[in-house]
């Protein structure tokens, strides 16, 4: 087979100090860009709304002043639980502009599940939107450090003994004048997010400023942007997720392109009708996404005449699914690899072509090796090895919060240890091979199995349990959960599912729960989870 040429070297140019907020923002005033439109929303409740990066640099500089106003120094957390809107990056930038860390979190976590990322992070300030307050308000008590609740879009305010609740728009509209954004080191910390942890708890991933730097080789080499005219990306995605936040607002709004994303109900014909109407040159989603568009709509490229370039993570895109798609669009789907801790390093791109079941390439300027972690040596072309990231990747986190061992644990001796594993084959495209560990990955998210036993060793009825997951058909994996109960215990499986709904964010709540004597052990007691099925469960809920 023909060798491929190799990719050119890549020089990083990280200055001393550097600021996201800015970056996505400031940067554009005084050019072309600033009456350009930085983000489109559509709202199935609330309808169409935009914004110019003109507009987003001044809400942005008035949510960092608000921060200032009320005394939020820099270096506290900014909690925000939003769902898709422009207030979305207001508050997300903003936060960084005053210095602060932002600490995106999911619309789709239960109130216990913000009250303890609020502990934890040691959040100063909740944003969030007044639909979801009535339900969290009740679950905030007891924590030190949160002092301010910042309240988005429509409906009715509701005070709290304990904190300052205040209507954001209002807020930011009383706020004339505003310093400048917070001179930080590239260094500095800049945003937090959580991801599934092995101990049963969400554990945050510190990153810096510099991240968007390191973000930087991806622009060429997996997003296929057009520098002579104003690109216009369509995220099917939430900006929640470390994969969104990066491809879906900060990348893009750093290059001054336009971001269109949704809120509300998904159907199949949803995104193509989207793309058409903004005229979107890129589309960027998960497998699931594409794998609906493909099953349950009749869209073809003549439907999409503005897209050009269609990008996919969070899971392995099937071959079948690739292949609709080129007979259906006329166009391939470009995959990346990423983690919450080094966002989308591996990926596919125009420059080569693409190799069905392969991540690609390391993208230039990432000097990935595959290590074996016991000796520190890099493994024959072939051969399983352990990413692993050299310590100096600007695009590497800082630590895990709170968790110094668990920081040494992974970067150690120069390098991150991923933790994932792969192979190179003899034309140098690196085969994803995943981790060796128990996390589940359904529809793009990945879900702890630990997390979700907790909540279920929780119920006084369950005596033990194993949470797994079960293809249900190719490249559809659903996450469930097998159960042990107490003796004469007559609690039903459909009654622990819907204990699972009610405690556990909807991705993460098994699908089906099953009732089991037993699970296939170790000799010294170990749950095999891998060979874990239903032939061993006695009853199960209904799906």
């Amino acid at each position: 087979m023909q060798k491929l040429e190799q990719f050119p070297e890549w020089e990083w140019s990280v200055p001393k100090h550097f600021n996201i907020g800015a970056a996505c923002t400031d940067k554009h005033l005084n050019t072309p860009a600033a009456k350009a439109i930085a983000m489109i929303v559509e709202d199935d409740a609330q309808g169409t709304s935009q914004i110019t990066f003109e507009q987003l640099a001044k809400r942005t500089d008035q949510f960092a002043q608000l921060l200032r106003n009320l005394h939020v120094d820099a270096g506290e957390r900014v909690l925000i639980r939003l769902p898709n809107s422009l207030d979305y990056p207001t508050a997300f930038l903003g936060a960084m502009k005053r210095g602060a860390i932002s600490v995106p979190t999911s619309t789709l976590l239960t109130a216990e599940e913000v009250a303890y990322l609020a502990k934890d992070s040691g959040a100063a300030v909740l944003v969030t939107d007044k639909a979801a307050w009535p339900s969290l308000q009740g679950h905030l008590s007891g924590l030190p450090n949160l002092k301010h609740v910042f309240l988005s879009g429509v409906g009715d305010i509701t005070d709290h003994v304990a904190l300052n609740v205040v209507d954001l728009d209002t807020e930011l509209a009383a706020i004339k004048a505003c310093e400048p954004a917070h001179l930080t080191a590239a260094d500095d910390p800049a945003y937090l997010v959580y991801t599934s942890g092995t101990t049963g708890y969400p554990k945050g991933v510190l990153h810096a400023h510099r991240a968007l730097i390191g973000r930087e080789p991806a622009s060429k080499y997996w997003f296929n942007f057009d520098a002579n005219s104003q690109d216009r990306i369509m995220h099917s995605g939430k900006f929640n997720w470390t994969y969104v936040l990066g491809s879906g607002l900060m990348d893009p709004l750093y290059l001054g392109k336009t971001v269109i994303v949704h809120e509300g109900k998904n159907d199949a014909d949803l995104w193509t009708r989207l793309i058409a109407k903004h005229s979107a040159t890129i589309f960027v989603g998960v497998p699931t996404i594409y794998r609906q568009i493909i099953q349950k709509s009749t869209a073809k490229q003549a439907d999409v005449p503005s897209l050009r370039h269609c990008m996919s993570a969070g899971e392995h895109l099937s071959d079948e699914v690739l292949q609709q798609w080129r007979e259906r669009f006329g166009a391939d789907i470009y995959e990346a690899v990423g983690m919450s801790e080094f966002s989308y390093y591996l990926s596919q791109s125009i420059f080569r072509p693409i190799r069905a079941g392969s991540a690609g390439f390391p993208q230039p300027g990432h000097a990935i090796k595959l290590l074996n972690p016991e000796t520190l040596e890099e493994v024959a072309q072939g051969e399983e090895g352990m990413i692993s990231v050299p310590e100096s990747d600007p695009g590497l986190f800082l630590r895990y919060w709170n968790l110094d061992e668990e920081t040494a644990k992974y970067k150690h001796d120069g390098w991150f240890f991923s933790g994932d594993y792969a192979r190179y084959d003899e034309d140098g495209y690196i085969w994803f091979l995943g981790r060796k560990d128990d996390i589940i990955k359904s529809f793009g998210y990945r879900v702890s199995p630990y997390e979700i036993e907790r909540v279920y060793k929780s119920h006084p009825a369950v005596a033990d349990c194993a949470a797994v997951g079960e293809e249900l058909e190719k490249d559809k994996l659903l996450v469930v959960t097998y159960v042990i109960l107490q003796p004469n215990s007559e609690v039903t499986a459909d009654e622990l599912m819907a204990f699972g709904k009610q405690h556990l964010a909807a991705y993460k709540a098994p699908k089906t729960v099953y009732l089991t004597k037993d699970f296939p052990r170790t000799k010294n007691g170990k749950i095999l989870r891998k060979d874990i099925n239903n032939k061993i469960a006695y009853a199960k809920s209904a799906r």
